[in-house]
């Protein structure tokens, strides 16, 4: 496969690929970081170009056998010749899903965003559409709440879980509600992707409309960075 290193071939693959939303989710997010800093420092690889069939994203310098932790692969694949990837559809897949990931791509591929939920599948509160109460403020984690995180991510508590946190923290954007004090109420992360990787209410501050505010405001945020919304 060939590795697009040119910046107007990265571009215009993000445009085809936009218009192949959703079904081009898998690679999508990471085409738009890439193209926006390349914060994971992520390649796009393809089967040919222009006219390509299959869409690779992946860690740059990646090898089959290197031990990637909980880092995905995107692979999106369209049948026959396809520049617009729309005219029928396509088969994407996902490679590299650890710790059981891959039965749970739908759910957290809402994110890129999913304005019109709660947080269903992402770290629902069950708030409803409840304004947070006077004195929290949206803020942003630290390296200081890596611990934190990987306690409360379902796929944590490891050593391997909490380099990966650790990793997307500090690379990717990312939204929390704080008290008076800045402590952390809830929370939405996201990844090389673009994904909502972990998003979690702490258990006594749920029901107040948290997670529903944090949301709102990541898909703002990722909105005005060119990312799509959906809902």
């Amino acid at each position: 496969m060939k590795i697009l290193t040119c910046s107007a071939h990265l571009q215009q693959l993000e445009g085809i690929l936009r218009k192949s939303l959703p079904i081009a989710l898998p690679v999508f997010g990471a085409v738009l970081n890439i193209n926006r800093g390349n914060p994971g420092q992520f390649e796009v690889l393809v089967d040919k170009w222009p006219e390509f069939g299959a869409v690779l994203a992946r860690p740059s310098g990646e090898v089959a056998s290197g031990d990637t932790g909980h880092c995905r692969r995107g692979v999106t694949q369209c049948p026959g010749t396809c520049q617009a990837c729309s005219e029928q559809p396509v088969l994407w897949w996902v490679l590299g899903l650890d710790l059981g990931m891959l039965r749970h791509w739908e759910a957290l591929q809402l994110d890129l965003w999913d304005t019109g939920s709660t947080g269903v599948g992402l770290g629902d509160d069950g708030s409803g559409t409840g304004a947070p109460a006077p004195g929290v403020r949206v803020g942003s984690l630290s390296p200081s709440h890596v611990d934190l995180l990987n306690e409360t991510w379902p796929y944590g508590g490891n050593a391997r879980s909490r380099r990966f946190l650790a990793e997307i923290l500090g690379r990717f954007p990312q939204v929390c509600l704080q008290d008076g004090n800045g402590q952390p109420l809830a929370w939405v992360l996201t990844d090389h992707f673009g994904t909502g990787t972990h998003s979690y209410t702490l258990p006594e501050h749920r029901r107040h409309g948290y997670m529903q505010v944090a949301l709102t405001v990541a898909a703002q945020r990722a909105h005005a960075r060119g990312f799509p919304t959906f809902g």
